[in-house]
């Protein structure tokens, strides 16, 4: 019998794990009762065939637990999956319940939801689209080409070594994780982070401006030189946080575009905004 202190895996197996379909295709049969459930139980499969190869009754209650509720970030759906690998040896072994896999699971998905989200869809993303976007504009074809690169290079990056490192961590990761405070610290700058870039993106992406002007003469000024006055880009930000609050009222965001695309239109024909 293999023993607590062996592995069945080699790092190469957890890259291919890390890069499999089941790991790069986890909202593809993405569904309201169970999310990623099937996508994370192929990603781990063929190790569960490997880990219990003389073992058909335990290897179908693998993939029993492994086809329940499961959600995180994709990019850490490896992560997880590493861990998952992991017990199972122990699992196989009898050192562990096939129980305490489906505990460890369900208590990362809610930390490392919190951390992924934050890193790639309100950090990662933000940046990737500023970049791209603003190349794009000026009709540079690296515009969608560094899109593509920043976001993904840290992406695959993230689901290899992040595979690797849950299965050589173990099940033993969320209770150091925990008792270090790591989890808070990552989410904590990742949104200082994030906070910071969407700022600038509020200013740098917003182009309308008030051409209203107030006074006459040569003392006459526009309503947006005034604004500039006391705080560059306030209307970007102003704009933005409307929005913002518009989207807490569950305000249908394709009303938000048509409703920018009339605006737009309006004022540009009316003059008050240029």
């Amino acid at each position: 019998m293999k023993t607590s202190n062996e592995k069945m895996f080699t790092k190469k197996d957890m890259t291919k794990m890390a890069v499999n379909a089941g790991a790069l295709g986890m909202e593809y049969s993405w569904n309201y009762p169970r999310q990623m459930h099937l996508a994370f139980c192929m990603m781990i499969e063929k190790c569960l065939r490997k880990i219990y190869k003389d073992d058909p009754e335990g290897y179908a209650a693998a993939l029993t637990r492994h086809v329940a509720f499961f959600n995180v970030t994709p990019q850490l759906a490896p992560f997880v999956g590493g861990i998952a690998v992991s017990m199972e040896e122990k699992v196989a072994t009898g050192e562990l319940e096939g129980a305490a896999v489906d505990s460890v699971k369900a208590a990362l998905m809610g930390p490392l939801s919190g951390i992924g989200d934050s890193i790639f869809l309100g950090c990662i993303r933000v940046i990737a689209v500023a970049v791209g976007a603003s190349l794009a504009a000026t009709g540079n074809i690296l515009g969608p080409i560094l899109y593509f690169l920043i976001y993904n290079i840290p992406a695959f990056l993230v689901r290899i070594f992040g595979a690797r490192l849950g299965y050589d961590l173990g099940f033993s990761f969320l209770t150091n994780a925990q008792k270090s405070g790591l989890m808070d610290k990552i989410m904590y700058a990742a949104g200082i982070v994030g906070t910071m870039v969407i700022g600038a993106m509020s200013s740098d992406m917003f182009s309308a401006t008030l051409p209203t002007k107030i006074g006459s003469g040569d003392s006459a000024t526009t309503l947006q030189k005034i604004l500039d006055g006391i705080m560059p880009g306030m209307l970007g930000i102003a704009a933005l946080g409307i929005y913002y609050w518009l989207l807490k009222k569950k305000v249908n965001p394709m009303i938000l575009i048509i409703g920018t695309m009339i605006l737009g239109i309006a004022g540009a024909f009316f003059g008050f905004l240029a």
